[in-house]
Order: structure tokens, then C-alpha cells, then sequence
């Protein structure tokens, strides 16, 4: 992805899954955005070809464009309450959740926890997991029971771009 949509890909992150609010966007319960509100309100050079080309070159599927090509919205990661429709389903027996060793004491006390979004993100594989944690410094890769978890209640969800989503995962269930 060369810089121009790189920065846009941020731009769409930052609107679409923490601030619609910063250029007075709206979006719907289910964090879908009208198309051409996003681009006439974007502080950003933005048209519907540049668009298409974020959401279908981006190597981690962030966002989707409704089946009508009216709206858009990010796929997962939203720090805003958005409803994705998505139903709870049966994880494989382990998802990875890749970290920074720095943030390893804080983990074994509290679990996963979701921060500042709706839900933790988790891996289907431990090379995401490592790039994953490689952004936050010394990488980590924790093993999750995620089929365990699912048994025992907790629920999961796969976002459209392959990422596993859960509310938390309890300390005591967490490997490294």
C-alpha cells in the first residue's frame, strides 16, 4: 500500500472506529457510514475511487463497503459502541493474542482486557499475533483455550477480516 492510501487507511481508522465526531460524521448503530458524508465532510483529499482502493488493498482487512456501495464502516477495533451484527461462534481450540513483554505483569493480574475498545483482539495464528505485538515493543505471543473459554461461557466472534473477538480473557487461562 503506497503512502497516500496508508495515510488514508489511518484517516478511515481513526473516523470510523474512534471519532466520527471530529468531522461531524454520523455513523449507525451498526458503524456503517454514508459514503459520500464521509468524503464531503473528510478533512482529507478523498473520492470514492480512493476508497475502493483502501478498502480492497488493505492486507488487513480493516474496513467494508455495504453491498449496495453506499456506506462503509471498519470491520473490528472501534473504541465507539457499534453493534456489528455479529454472532457468537465455536473458536478453534487456541487464538493467540500477541503483546509486548512489558505489558506481561499487568496481564498476569488483570487478564486480557479490552482498554479502550469493545473487545480484546485475538489471532487465529502465532505469526499475526507476533507482528501484532512487534508494534508495542518486545513481542510476545500468549496462547489463549479459547475452545475451553467457549465451553465454559465466553463468547466469540469472528470480525469479517478473520480477527477473533472476546470481552476478556481471565488471567489464570493465559499461557506464554
Amino acid at each position: 500500500m503506497n503512502r497516500d492510501l496508508k495515510d488514508t487507511s489511518k484517516f478511515l481508522s481513526y473516523i470510523l472506529r474512534h471519532k466520527p465526531d471530529a468531522i461531524g460524521l454520523d455513523l449507525d448503530p451498526e458503524g456503517w457510514a454514508n459514503i459520500e458524508e464521509l468524503i464531503a465532510k473528510s478533512d482529507i483529499s478523498l473520492d470514492l475511487d480512493t476508497l475502493r482502493e483502501v478498502v480492497s488493498t488493505s492486507d488487513k482487512k480493516r474496513f467494508a463497503i455495504s453491498a449496495d456501495g453506499l456506506f462503509i464502516r471498519a470491520n473490528q477495533g472501534h473504541s465507539i459502541a457499534v453493534n456489528l451484527g455479529l454472532e457468537p461462534v465455536e473458536p478453534p481450540e487456541f487464538l493467540y493474542h500477541g503483546t509486548a513483554t512489558r505489558f506481561l505483569e499487568s496481564i498476569r493480574d488483570q487478564g486480557l482486557l479490552p482498554q479502550n475498545r469493545q473487545y480484546v483482539h485475538l489471532s487465529a495464528d502465532q505469526s499475526t499475533a507476533t507482528k501484532v505485538g512487534q508494534r508495542h515493543g518486545k513481542p510476545v505471543v500468549l496462547t489463549i483455550p479459547a475452545l475451553q473459554m467457549h465451553q465454559q461461557g465466553h463468547k466469540f466472534f469472528l470480525a469479517p477480516n478473520g480477527v477473533w473477538l472476546t470481552e476478556n480473557v481471565p488471567p489464570k487461562v493465559i499461557s506464554d
